[in-house]
């Protein structure tokens, strides 16, 4: 590293297009309450150490760490806005609180497609944490920076002090005490310790929080949680030093400040418990956390970890003991995470990762070794370390911070286990011997290491039931990645159920039906043959046409990024590809395509379709996907600037390179071109003359036909003007919804309210349908909305004869047109427009076209519900 001891070179702690710190969306960065730094949108998952140091602070959650440069320069690193939101989920951190690491060091990984669907933004924040003590001194010029390389911030000192004072320590000043009521949403989690320990900046003091008898500074989440002070707790605030008075009006102001939810815990749809009164007898009322119905024999899961002596072996062999144990979990957490990505299962691997956090939490291994300095063994201490914590939080009123307790209580069980190991410590490894009888395991509530595993033994597992536990709790959601019913929140009803007990777990109707009847047993088998028959059916008739009952043709085709969705399209059934997103080919390319990587990329795409007609889009580049090798300006609303054919007026080489690829795939189904972004007629004829002046020049011997992307309200207004040059129109029901309802697609607080199915865009989607009769124009649907089963009859009713959907949804969708009268459809699909909101819209919906009947049984009748669970 070339840094100098006047100036502190950071370095670009990941890949991305730079951006000024103003422009973060979230006040507390942007205002600069962190300190100054500079923003990256980032173009990797991959955050690197800026500088050489030390880690002084790592979030449990893995989104944001501080390092501490030689120098004494404190270097705030934070991936994304809100993050904090999604509990270690998509985040795997490479290092541990106290670790030295040298420049360009891994810090941590992160799901950068994951993580984004997720959070409001992935712009990452690099700032100077001990701004009294060190000054930003120089920041870039361009644009662009590239990890561990691009120098990006100058850091030097800002006078004489290279640290500031902490004089909580100093003789004869007396601390002061204040009492506060919490008002910042869902009580202190971490935004609002650190816009406290902002407020602090520049004070010669230390704050310390006292909440139930237990006290803890800022410096660590899981201490902080372990207060229990949630929303409207009074909390005692304890300062000490020279500006001790200051800092506690500063951090009260801080806790009183009442947040926009902030830290709001979500809403979860389906999860009320049900009253025991409209349940038939036997039937126990729960909370249902992953649907389905499941049944099987009762099979309590014993907790396996072996309780540990309490006398230690002296303080150096227990500590030695203890952290051997954690680097042992901390192996297996990080196996756990890597298998269970590798298979797909996402959240699963985001839990094993936040648990590897938690192991290397500072408060918990600091109450740990206390325990041992008293003479206890590794085991015992660790043991009550960590109960102590999840004690505290399983009492806290906020469900979430409750349901933490168990993350808690399962990392204590591996480091347990790993002590001192039991043979067959695995899900599979405690399962009854199987005799193709399937089992519902209980439990008082379980934790993510106890069904690590679980994913191999699928057909011996039918349910997952809880004593305790929440829909939002980690099991729960491992339970939904392994597509089990889960019912948790059962209470002592289920507690009182003996092994071997016969039971029927209905995740649909949130209740557990002990020792059923054969009438139970018959209806619940019922269920089951019905939903495997609908799905089955469905795959089976999915290369059959999907026509309406009165013989209309709907083409039901694919959306594709890769050549794997294509291949995946066939056995789906797809009729054609609706909409190849040529920009997911490229967008991680180190250098934009030329026309040979485009025509190889898209003939890769056909041939993987034989006989079946191809739309491709052109680059839909910009908004919320940059390409690292485009290197595109800062905007301060990217959702209204360069991106579709806008970016093509300003780069048309990018364009030209593309259209020459496209034009030399040679295809035996016709390969369509899509136009995005197109808002008026000028534009669309500039295109289209432009792709006929590229096909002369390859000596092609037919145009391919052209067709505009319907994504904003112009395009929609202007339906028939632009039907006249267009040979077709294919809707983007998610960015039409965007700008027709004026709401962010990607802000999480407006997602409820982001519905296709608002009469607004309906009106956008019959203007243009109307438009393009006039002309005898076909339109499609590929946005997500031809991809719900509700909204179907509403756009085969507007004049929609193409949707366009995810390979997986091909088969459910063609059964659901089958179903289907066009005449009724049509009929009714003019009145939704006149209804008032997207809620009555829905409503009305399945009124008109309910869900389709379950399958018969053998003898022609349907199984009546064993219980009026609903």
């Amino acid at each position: 590293m070339a840094d100098t001891a006047e100036t502190l070179m950071l370095r670009a702690p990941i890949s991305g297009v730079l951006l000024p710190l103003a422009t973060v969306p979230d006040p507390v960065f942007a205002a600069g309450t962190f300190g100054d730094g500079v923003a990256i949108d980032p173009l990797s998952g991959t955050l690197v150490a800026p500088c050489d140091g030390t880690v002084i602070h790592l979030a449990a959650t893995g989104h944001a760490l501080t390092l501490e440069a030689p120098c004494g320069a404190q270097v705030l690193l934070h991936v994304g806005i809100d993050t904090v939101a999604l509990r270690g989920e998509g985040f795997a951190p490479c290092v541990a609180t106290g670790e030295r690491v040298r420049q360009g060091d891994v810090l941590v990984r992160f799901d950068v497609d994951g993580v984004a669907r997720q959070a409001l933004s992935l712009v990452t924040v690099m700032a100077l944490a001990n701004g009294d003590a060190f000054a930003v001194a120089g920041k870039p010029v361009a644009v662009r920076a590239e990890a561990g390389r691009s120098v990006v911030l100058q850091v030097r000192a800002a006078g004489a002090q290279a640290l500031p004072r902490h004089a909580s320590g100093e003789a004869g000043l007396r601390p002061h005490r204040r009492t506060v009521t919490l008002a910042c949403p869902g009580g202190l989690h971490a935004r609002p310790a650190a816009r406290a320990r902002a407020a602090m900046r520049g004070l010669d003091a230390s704050v310390m929080l006292h909440y139930g008898g237990r006290q803890a500074s800022l410096s660590s989440l899981v201490a902080l949680l372990s207060l229990a002070a949630g929303e409207g707790a009074m909390v005692e605030l304890v300062a000490s030093g020279a500006d001790a008075e200051a800092a506690l009006a500063a951090v009260a102001r801080e806790l009183q400040r009442a947040g926009a939810g902030e830290d709001a815990p979500p809403v979860h749809a389906g999860t009320i418990p049900l009253s025991s009164a409209s349940l038939v007898p036997g039937a126990i009322a729960g909370v249902a956390a992953a649907p389905g119905i499941a049944v099987g024999t009762l099979h309590w899961w014993r907790d396996t970890a072996p309780e540990p002596a309490e006398a230690g072996q002296g303080n150096a062999t227990e500590r030695a003991a203890l952290r051997a144990a954690l680097a042992g979990a901390d192996a297996q957490l990080t196996h756990e995470s890597q298998a269970a990505a590798a298979r797909g299962a996402a959240a699963e691997a985001g839990i094993f990762a936040m648990h590897r956090a938690l192991l290397e939490d500072p408060a918990l291994l600091a109450a740990a070794e206390a325990y041992i300095d008293a003479g206890k063994s590794a085991g015992f201490a660790w043991r009550e370390a960590t109960r102590a914590e999840a004690a505290l939080l399983s009492r806290m009123p906020d469900p979430r911070m409750a349901e933490r307790a168990a993350d808690l209580l399962d990392v204590d069980k591996r480091v347990r286990r790993v002590l001192a190991p039991a043979p067959a410590d695995t899900a599979a490894g405690r399962l009854p011997a199987a005799d193709g009888t399937p089992v519902v395991l209980a439990a008082e509530e379980f934790t993510p290491s106890d069904l690590a595993g679980l994913h191999l033994c699928p057909a011996q597992v039918a349910a997952l039931v809880m004593v305790r536990g929440g829909p939002t709790s980690h099991a729960a959601i491992i339970a939904r990645q392994l597509g089990m019913p889960c019912l948790v929140a059962l209470g002592g009803a289920l507690a009182r159920l003996a092994d071997g007990t016969p039971v029927i777990a209905d995740g649909d109707r949130a209740c557990l039906l002990a020792s059923p009847d054969a009438h139970a047993l018959a209806a619940a088998a019922s269920a089951m043959r019905q939903r495997a028959w609908q799905r089955d059916t469905d795959l089976r008739d999915a290369h059959a046409a999907a026509s309406t009952r009165d013989g209309v043709r709907i083409e039901v085709a694919a959306n594709v990024g890769s050549v794997a969705d294509a291949a995946n399209a066939l056995p789906h059934g797809a009729d054609s590809v609706g909409l190849v997103r040529t920009e997911l080919l490229c967008l991680h390319e180190a250098a934009a395509p030329t026309p040979a990587g485009h025509r190889a990329s898209c003939q890769a795409i056909v041939d993987a379709l034989p006989g079946r007609s191809v739309i491709v889009r052109t680059l839909d580049i910009g908004g919320d996907k940059d390409a690292a090798w485009l290197q595109l300006p800062p905007e301060a609303n990217p959702a209204l600037g360069l991106r579709g054919v806008r970016l093509a007026q300003v780069r048309p080489q990018l364009f030209d390179d593309q259209l020459r690829g496209l034009l030399a795939v040679r295809a035996a189904a016709p390969l369509r071109i899509l136009l995005p972004m197109v808002t008026e007629v000028d534009e669309l004829l500039v295109w289209r003359e432009r792709i006929r002046a590229l096909a002369r020049e390859a000596g092609a011997e037919a145009v391919p036909e052209v067709g505009v992307m319907i994504e904003v309200p112009s395009a929609a207004l202007l339906a028939d003007q632009l039907a006249e040059h267009a040979d077709f129109f294919s809707i983007g029901t998610n960015d039409l919804t965007q700008y027709t309802l004026a709401m962010d697609r990607c802000q999480p607080e407006l997602a409820a309210r982001m519905d296709g199915l608002h009469p607004a865009v309906l009106r956008m989607i019959a203007a243009t349908t109307e438009g393009a009769a006039r002309h005898g124009r076909w339109v499609g649907v590929c946005g997500a909305l031809a991809g719900d089963p509700l909204a179907v009859p509403v756009l085969i009713g507007l004049g929609v004869t193409e949707l366009s959907v995810d390979a997986a949804l091909v088969p459910g969708i063609k059964s659901r047109v089958r179903a289907l009268s066009h005449a009724d459809c049509c009929q009714r699909a003019g009145a939704l427009l006149r209804l008032p909101s997207a809620g009555a819209v829905r409503a009305a919906c399945r009124e008109y076209w309910p869900a389709q009947a379950p399958a018969p049984r053998n003898d022609g009748a349907l199984a009546r519900p064993y219980g009026e669970c609903q």
